[in-house]
């Protein structure tokens, strides 16, 4: 579908630029949104009559979302979650659960759409990722996920977390244990079945 741009669009065009996009992509969010017009000399002419507002507009927007930086930049984004012995989620960290934890530590209000994610995280550890507060306003930040808040401080610290290592060396030593205890075991019963045998033969 041809469309107008009426706000700048990441990846896509700035405000004026006629572009081509799939249908679907207008129908559900740019013309709903009011971030594009559909292309027709009508709207061509409608939009050159609403340009300077539509500018003006991007530019409020744009400082508005200036203001927001340091709060993305000095937002604690810890996210405690259930993990396996090997570092793996019991699922996973996506754009959304970003946005909303931004929301309760900074008070800022995103979209999932303004997360910069790609795909979900689905371990422990630290990610980089950015904030999206305006085409203009991209933020970089951290995300820290762990399974207790003693593994995010250790994260936090730059440490390097390990799993699996403990509870192999443990299983290692357990079953040396038990390999020993039978090797033990069957040493007494052997012994104990050819003590008889040595006496008839005496």
């Amino acid at each position: 579908m041809k469309i107008i741009l009426t706000e700048k669009i990441t990846g896509l065009g700035t405000i004026g630029d006629t572009v081509e996009v799939k249908t679907g992509y207008a129908r559900n969010y740019l013309l709903p949104n009011n971030k594009a017009l559909r292309w027709s000399r009508e709207n061509v002419a409608l939009f050159e009559a609403q340009k300077a507002e539509l500018q003006a507009r991007h530019e409020n927007a744009r400082k508005a979302a200036e203001a927001k930086v340091d709060a993305v930049k000095n937002a604690k984004m810890y996210m405690i979650r259930q993990a396996g012995d090997t570092g793996q989620l019991y699922g996973s960290v996506s754009s959304r659960d970003i946005a909303r934890t931004l929301k309760e530590v900074a008070n800022v209000d995103i979209s999932s759409a303004q997360v910069m994610l790609g795909s979900p995280i689905k371990s422990v550890g630290a990610f980089d990722t950015k904030i999206a507060l305006h085409p203009d306003v991209i933020v970089p930040i951290k995300v820290y996920v762990a399974r207790t808040n003693d593994e995010i401080e250790a994260l936090v610290a730059g440490k390097v977390l390990t799993f699996g290592t403990k509870k192999v060396e443990e299983e290692t030593t357990e079953e040396k244990k038990d390999e020993a205890k039978d090797e033990a075991e069957v040493k007494e019963t052997t012994a104990e079945s050819e003590a008889p045998e040595s006496a008839e033969e005496k």
